[in-house]
């Protein structure tokens, strides 16, 4: 544990003002030398993140992206496949990277190569939007969706082990709970502004979000360069094939992390809800750019309004916030399921979509906080990247086998697909509820 008092100034009065730290000196789990910086490194991660977060509203997959490729008219079957692509190519390479991100002890460089990549692919995106249309249109942006999530899946491991070496274990939650909430804002007033603005909107107007989002992920970009990490160790770089040998043969002298994959993989049901939502909301009222901005209003609004407290409350117990978002986003497809099942007039109620909507989204801004702050947590700074790396790659090939629940929900409906993910994610509760607690261990 380190005592050194942060310097006095306006980023230590912000930082104490974010994260209601009176006792600023006590540094957990990070080195002696990192904890001076803390409050400038928590800012910076404060800032770099929550710009990244508006961008990924900006190019909502589920959303902004599906609706771009109906408005250029490419087939459904390439629209079909943009969840998966952009979910498991962001996930299943990052175990083979790893040891190589885990052979420099100063990995913040892979975090702004990463977020490079996902500016150009962007920015790629916005020229294809103009340029092309129909087929040609949906693969092109298809492909370069494949290469941003490539770029986030580096993001996504160096962020971790940065995030370790740089913010104080009880303060992990928080930095990300205040970016979540600053990027819900952004994206909410995105949401709004389609809202009130109404009628049609061409493929200029995706274009131009589009390369906004592409301008944040450079700007994020820039900050995180300035984050000052110290150098960490470099063991375990060694080659892709020994590191993914050597981490699952570990995996049967830990137990927690296991355990901690099992939930995880059963919490993917949350995931899985909004789509079957949105086509039963679809079904009962027609779309339009209105009802686009409404779902990402929802979105951004449900973050807004939770994902501080999320993080803050995953600082005390990220095991029970992931147990709490499961339970409301259970009970919401356990409800909505039903409906559909025995009473489906009733899901013409005004805003009943709506509101099952937005608690799903508050449940999985939610599950996203408290599962990324508990495997930091469990993990420690020897593991780090390891844990992530599997732990995403694992997870990264549940979501490719995901499809199947498209196949069921073709043969049973929407309704008993909704029944279905309610009883993975109680399942996933259950597991979760034997992991032991990271923040303040006994």
């Amino acid at each position: 544990m380190a005592e050194l008092t942060p310097a006095p100034g306006p980023a230590r009065d912000l930082y104490d003002l974010l994260t209601g730290d009176d006792e600023a000196r006590v540094c957990l789990d990070i080195p002696d030398a990192a904890c001076r910086e803390q409050p400038i490194s928590f800012l910076l991660h404060l800032a770099s993140l929550s710009l990244t977060k508006i961008g990924d509203g900006l190019a909502d997959t589920k959303l902004v992206l599906s609706w771009l490729l109906s408005v250029l008219g490419a087939p459904s079957y390439i629209v079909g496949l943009l969840v998966p692509v952009r979910e498991s190519l962001s996930l299943l390479p990052q175990l083979m990277v790893a040891a190589w991100i885990r052979g420099h002890a100063v990995r913040k460089w892979f975090w702004v190569a990463g977020s490079l990549i996902e500016a150009l692919a962007l920015g790629l995106m916005a020229l294809a939007a103009l340029l092309l249309e129909g087929a040609p249109a949906g693969w092109a942006i298809l492909g370069l969706l494949a290469l941003f999530s490539i770029g986030r899946g580096f993001a996504s491991i160096a962020h971790n082990d940065v995030l370790g070496k740089t913010i104080s274990r009880t303060r992990r939650g928080t930095v990300s709970g205040w970016a979540t909430t600053v990027g819900s804002i952004g994206t909410g007033a995105f949401g709004l502004y389609m809202v009130l603005a109404g009628g049609t909107r061409g493929t200029a107007f995706f274009a131009a979000v589009l390369a906004l989002a592409a301008l944040l992920w450079l700007a994020a970009s820039l900050l995180y360069s300035r984050i000052e990490e110290v150098p960490g160790a470099t063991e375990g770089g060694k080659s892709a094939v020994a590191f993914i040998r050597g981490e699952v043969a570990r995996l049967g002298q830990e137990p927690d992390f296991v355990r901690f994959v099992l939930a995880r993989a059963l919490f993917v049901s949350i995931a899985l809800m909004p789509p079957f939502l949105v086509v039963l909301s679809q079904r009962s009222e027609g779309a339009g750019i209105r009802d686009l901005g409404l779902l990402v209003l929802a979105s951004g609004i449900a973050g807004g309004l939770s994902s501080a407290l999320w993080g803050c409350l995953a600082d005390r117990s990220s095991r029970q916030v992931m147990r709490a978002a499961a339970a409301l986003a259970g009970l919401v497809a356990l409800a909505t399921g039903s409906l559909a099942l025995a009473a489906p007039e009733a899901l013409a109620l005004p805003l009943l979509l709506p509101a099952a909507v937005f608690l799903v989204a508050l449940a999985h801004a939610g599950m996203r906080i408290g599962r990324k702050t508990y495997i930091v947590d469990l993990a420690g700074a020897g593991r780090r990247a390891g844990y992530v790396a599997l732990s995403n790659t694992l997870i990264g090939v549940v979501l490719v086998t995901s499809g199947l629940i498209g196949v069921f929900a073709e043969t049973a409906g929407i309704g008993a697909t909704l029944l279905l993910l309610a009883a993975l994610a109680a399942v996933g509760i259950v597991l979760a509820g034997g992991l032991p607690e990271v923040q303040h261990p006994d």
